[in-house]
């Protein structure tokens, strides 16, 4: 027997039907708040950091809308690899009786500390100190060693540091003069990545900084301990820093939240390194660290460079600190410079640190 819609009173025939009409209404009407909820908050978002969130080089943008203090990172590289950036060879001693102010000597010259960031004292006295905490950070960061780095595009897409890696914060007063001293010898490539990523995090965590690669010379024996003390004193030559940080050249930073400033203990930066499988490998000592998330670091792989190979007597030495730190250090510290070079991104000084003792 078949029942025609009529004789069951029209829509309640088939009251599947209806379901169904129902449930395209209440599809439509789901489809509709997500769509409002996703303009809402794609307006709210800053897209424009969508790139740095995950690591991916943004495109080169010319004029003053480039990155700067505002912490944008390195853009596009090159396929073509890199030339080496101009130099400009200045001697490390200051020059006494020279007018420092900002309309003075502008143009480069030897007799210029091109390492130092005047402000005139009317901009500086109207701006706040820099927050605790820089609202700039990103967080985690991709950190690859598989593209070409341009240092001449890199100076350009970081148009606020000064000529010898000198930085400081255009929009407030760091209370954080970092030295950052790196101790090198025939590392170039390595330098590189580490100027690619570092410059636009320490300008994200509002420092007001300067780095110095101290390059050894000659094929002896590498000394990284002098070579950062080495660091230490030419740093003071051209601005009363007040903190420093020793890095490695090879050591790049997973998360920009892992601050390069001093702290009211001594602080170890690169606490979990991908080498180790992201393990705290030094325990039990009495300094500053962040947590091992924040503190993720990425090794450039290499080989161990000659003369360089690691100091058998180390272990002792270390065990007889507490003895021996009054007469070897700072004070009985003796060296040479024989080159001072101001790059875009960096200050080179290479000096004859002598024989081994």
């Amino acid at each position: 027997m078949r029942f025609r819609e009529p004789l069951l009173g029209g829509s309640a025939a088939m009251p599947g039907a209806s379901l169904q009409r129902a449930c395209r209404l209440l599809v439509a009407v789901c489809a509709l708040h997500l769509g409002v909820t996703l303009v809402y908050y794609l307006a709210g978002r800053d897209l424009s950091r969508l790139p740095r969130l995950v690591g991916v080089p943004t495109p080169l943008h010319g004029g003053p809308g480039g990155a700067a203090a505002s912490g944008q990172p390195p853009g596009e590289l090159r396929s073509g690899g890199a030339r080496p950036p101009p130099s400009l060879s200045i001697s490390s001693e200051p020059r006494p009786g020279r007018d420092s102010s900002p309309g003075a000597d502008s143009g480069p010259g030897p007799a210029r500390n091109l390492t130092s960031a005047p402000v005139s004292h009317t901009t500086a006295s109207s701006l706040p100190a820099c927050p605790e905490e820089s609202p700039l950070l990103v967080g985690p960061m991709l950190i690859e060693f598989n593209i070409p780095v341009d240092l001449e595009q890199l100076a350009k897409q970081n148009p606020e540091i000064k000529m010898g890696g000198r930085y400081t914060p255009k929009d407030c007063i760091s209370p954080h003069k970092v030295a950052i001293i790196i101790p090198f010898r025939n590392r170039q490539e390595h330098l590189k990545y580490w100027l690619y990523y570092l410059h636009p995090i320490l300008q994200r965590q509002q420092l007001d900084y300067g780095i110095y690669v101290i390059n050894q010379a000659g094929d002896s024996m590498f000394n990284r301990a002098k070579l950062l003390n080495i660091g230490f004193e030419e740093a003071l030559k051209d601005y009363d820093y007040n903190c420093f940080v020793f890095s490695d050249v090879d050591l790049i930073p997973m998360d920009d939240h892992n601050a390069y400033r001093c702290f009211s203990q001594p602080r170890h930066i690169s606490v979990a390194m991908d080498k180790f499988g992201f393990r705290l490998v030094f325990k039990g000592m009495s300094i500053s660290r962040p947590n091992a998330m924040v503190g993720r670091c990425r090794m450039i792989r290499h080989s161990r460079d000659k003369k360089n190979e690691p100091n058998p007597q180390r272990f002792d030495r270390i065990a007889h600190t507490k003895e021996t730190m009054r007469s070897d250090g700072l004070n009985s510290l003796t060296y040479q410079v024989l080159d001072t070079q101001r790059y875009p991104l960096y200050t080179k000084i290479t000096v004859d640190i002598g024989t081994p003792s």
